[in-house]
């Protein structure tokens, strides 16, 4: 981007967005933006320079276009999108309607972290992640008189930090490393497709994005807090098992974990309606908060979908619609999903179960810190673990004993530490006899659809969801079980801009992109959900020997693929979405689509350390035992047999807490 080069990029932004009666991209600041882009990605130098001399038949155009708009869409800070010029063109705002009715604070209270250096040499239990899984066990080891050692990968970044940014969230996809980590490029993973390998970073699709933070994904989640349903525990003995398919049941049923959801719902705090709707299970406790409030698109969904025969239930969320716990009330913005609440009403791990565990004054954190390899005596037995990370500039290695280990790094990065912790009683592995371990990854694949309105039906009332319909997540004929379906959180202006580009309902550049933005953010509905997946043997996660991470760790390397039956469901359930959208209106719909390249996993990963009752088909026991470990426990969704229908978090939280019970019972 020398000399004559900025000219022509200036003329080529506003070929993307060209002034009229607001401003064009390079009026709003695109050149700047662009500018600042270099410093996270000097590489992309080379792209702006072949757009700039090629312009619209460059090979990087339509990359170049979307990521110019991105910007002009984006939040200011961006500077991309001065004065929020863009925001009050598409007349879309952050805060609540009537403004933020409490002040809002500018971070979250950090507890008191331990710094690598005053690390003890033992502790009676140490904890690898902070996420959903790892917060459950440190309170509940804390609270059982452990000492308790957390060690997060991530940070523990502010609100601030956390809030606002549109372009560096686990909701984006711009190329940018989300705040919410990993925060370092270097991170890779490997895919294996059978043919080539591929190097892929955080920043990369395909990547499988799980957040690196303290509270893991809690922080930033949505937070929708679905149970499993009795028949989602069954899926093999309910459908059989399908050809190419490794799916079971799980080893436990709906009964051995609704104390548990019970609990998890109780004590971080759910809010939502009185039932799940015809699959769900009995409950022994009606949650503990009403639903978040809602706009009117809830009435015009619910009344098209009573035309449709679809029964309809509120969508339960992890956030607090009355004062609970201490913490405020949702304030209804339209910054939820991928970001850190404003007002500290959304429950995470980060201000609930850790901040129980430190209360106890038993249970530390150390940062930036990850666990190289699990340690084993001369028997085999686990005796602690290896940790590795930087501190003051330079990288650091320390063994630290531990009584007891629980792992809940994600699926992906629990299953990489298990197969790097080899001993010679189990070279290939801890965990690993039978070969299992890293095995069955799945997530969620998503249907729906996006549809457009003549009528304004976004209202900017946040969170989003406030009405789904669970009749489909079993009984459709030809399908092996199925999904909830519901409608979305609140779009950002730079995310609506993607979703309608890749649904070929809005042009990537030129006066009718912007016409279209400014006519369309407000007149976009979408419905999505996720659908049961069958699980395969061969989805899976290896260790590669020849790629290593900074302190000389083999990195995770995945392969597979999603399996036909995953997607039948997942198109059954776009022509769903499709059809409740028409009845609501809509004039145009596109549903979801396409075949997804790799193994599912993103941030509701699962089944890799899979649950059982017989070692030879399983990695732990059915209180998240490691088989052959009496000291070692997974309370991630890696024990996950089948991922539900639905969102995750409760039944991680749930079966976190029935695991710690176990580990703490007299």
């Amino acid at each position: 981007m020398q000399g004559t080069l900025d000219d022509r990029l200036v003329a080529l932004v506003d070929t993307v967005v060209p002034a009229d009666d607001r401003p064009s991209a390079s009026q709003a600041g695109a050149m700047a933006f662009l500018q600042s882009l270099l410093v996270e990605r000097p590489e992309w130098g080379a792209r702006f320079d072949d757009v700039a001399e090629h312009g619209t038949t460059s090979t990087h155009w339509d990359w170049f276009a979307e990521l110019v708009a991105g910007g002009h869409y984006a939040d200011p800070a961006n500077g991309g999108n001065a004065d929020a010029a863009s925001w009050r063109m598409v007349d879309w705002h952050p805060e609540p309607i009537g403004g933020w009715p409490v002040p809002v604070p500018v971070d979250t209270a950090r507890p008191t972290t331990v710094h690598p250096a005053a690390l003890e040499d033992r502790y009676d239990a140490v904890v690898i992640g902070s996420g959903a899984g790892g917060g459950v066990a440190a309170c509940g080891l804390a609270e059982a008189g452990r000492r308790v050692l957390v060690v997060e990968a991530g940070d523990w970044p502010s609100t601030g930090e956390l809030a606002e940014d549109h372009l560096r969230n686990p909701r984006s996809d711009w190329g940018l490393l989300p705040r919410s980590g990993p925060t370092d490029d270097r991170d890779v993973r490997v895919r294996d497709d059978g043919r080539t390998q591929l190097t892929i970073r955080p920043s990369d699709p395909g990547w499988n994005a799980n957040a690196a933070t303290a509270g893991g994904g809690t922080r930033v989640y949505g937070a929708q807090a679905w149970r499993f349903a009795p028949l989602d525990l069954r899926m093999a003995s309910t459908y059989g098992v399908p050809d190419g398919s490794a799916l079971r049941d799980w080893p436990i049923g709906y009964d051995d974990l609704e104390p548990y959801y019970a609990r998890a719902e109780w004590e971080v705090g759910v809010s939502g309606g009185s039932d799940d709707g015809r699959w769900a299970g009995a409950r022994s406790r009606p949650l503990p908060m009403p639903p978040v409030a809602a706009g009117p698109s809830r009435e015009r969904l619910a009344a098209a979908a009573a035309t449709l025969g679809f029964g309809t239930v509120h969508v339960p969320l992890l956030i607090n619609s009355t004062p609970w716990l201490g913490r405020r009330a949702c304030a209804g913005c339209n910054q939820c999903v991928g970001f850190a609440c404003p007002v500290d009403a959304k429950n995470g791990s980060q201000n609930t179960m850790l901040t129980r565990a430190f209360a106890t004054g038993r249970a530390q954190v150390v940062l930036r810190t990850r666990a190289a390899r699990l340690r084993t005596d001369g028997a085999g037995r686990v005796v602690g673990v290896t940790l590795v990370g930087t501190a003051d500039g330079r990288d650091w290695s320390r063994d630290v004993d531990a009584a007891e280990v629980v792992v809940a790094a994600g699926a992906i990065e629990s299953a990489r530490l298990l197969l790097n912790s080899r001993s010679d009683q189990e070279p290939t592995g801890i965990g690993n006899r039978a070969d299992m371990v890293g095995r069955h990854l799945q997530g969620h694949v998503y249907g729906g659809a996006t549809g457009l309105f003549d009528d304004v039906v976004e209202d900017l009332v946040g969170p989003g969801p406030s009405i789904a319909t669970t009749d489909h997540r079993h009984g459709t004929d030809g399908i092996v079980g199925g999904g909830m379906l519901a409608n979305e959180f609140v779009a950002t202006p730079s995310n609506t801009y993607r979703y309608l580009v890749a649904a070929g309902l809005l042009p990537r550049a030129g006066a009718a992109s912007k016409d279209g933005m400014r006519h369309l953010v407000r007149r976009t509905m979408r419905l999505m959900g996720p659908i049961q997946e069958v699980t395969s043997a061969d989805s899976r996660v290896r260790v590669d020997e020849h790629v290593v991470d900074r302190y000389g760790i083999p990195v995770a390397r995945l392969s597979g693929s999603v399996h036909a039956e995953d997607l039948r469901a997942r198109d059954a359930t776009s022509a769903r979405s499709a059809e409740w959208l028409r009845a609501a209106g809509a004039v145009r719909v596109a549903e979801v689509g396409g075949t997804p390249v790799g193994p599912s996993g993103g941030q509701h990963q699962a089944g890799t350390l899979r649950m059982g009752s017989d070692p030879s088909h399983s990695v732990v026991d059915d209180h998240g035992r490691v088989w052959g470990h009496d000291n070692l426990r997974v309370t991630d969704g890696s024990v996950h047999v089948t991922n539900g229908g639905v969102n995750p978090v409760l039944t991680i939280l749930a079966t976190a807490m029935r695991s710690v019970e176990d580990m703490t019972r007299p």
